[in-house]
């Protein structure tokens, strides 16, 4: 059974994607970039056989929420590429630092939660990943990420507005994965998912 809001080419597209089907070849990985509500930088990676549908569709997308679509290079420089393994509020930050280390991370981070990310180079990823399962430390997610080294503070209005462009974008068919440099405060979150 397919999901209701799925069209039947998306699931059989993405079925052909997810089996290396023949079409393979067909598809092109693309990423634009662009500045959200209040200036804030999102890159968008995205899958497509039809670059000129995807354009328009995430060109679209930016200009109808308050956005715009920046050329090749305009933000990318503002994120690097980074692994990311994260344990959740009550982790032991000492012990799961000591993995780290040994481990070979870049870098450990508590956050005011109470939870704790590693931070790996991309290519130390899997081991990072693998040494840290291996010695009890089972991640809560363990992603290769593309994070902001600078973010933009967003007010409740602007937080909401950029969160309507995501969601746009994400439920867009060619579009993999968002990425933006947003900083909305824990509060702002939990009041407009609530």
């Amino acid at each position: 059974a397919r999901g209701a809001n799925m069209p039947n080419d998306t699931v059989e597209r993405a079925v052909k994607r997810g089996a290396g089907g023949d079409d393979d070849s067909n598809y092109d990985e693309i990423r634009y970039e662009g500045y959200g509500p209040a200036g804030v930088a999102i890159i968008v990676d995205c899958m497509t056989d039809n670059r000129n549908r995807t354009a328009s569709e995430v060109r679209h997308a930016f200009t109808k929420h308050g956005g715009n679509l920046g050329t090749d290079g305009s933000v990318a420089y503002m994120f690097s590429k980074k692994g990311i393994v994260s344990y959740g509020p009550g982790a032991d930050e000492d012990a799961i630092m000591e993995a780290a280390l040994e481990a070979g991370a870049e870098d450990v981070v508590e956050n005011d939660d109470g939870s704790v990310d590693v931070y790996a180079d991309p290519d130390d990823f899997s081991d990072v990943l693998e040494a840290m399962r291996a010695g009890g430390h089972e991640p809560d997610n363990a992603e290769v990420t593309f994070e902001a080294e600078n973010n933009s503070p967003l007010d409740r209005d602007n937080a909401e507005k950029l969160l309507r462009l995501v969601d746009f974008l994400e439920d867009l068919d060619d579009v993999q994965e968002v990425y933006s440099n947003a900083d909305i405060a824990p509060e702002i979150m939990e009041e407009l998912e609530g």
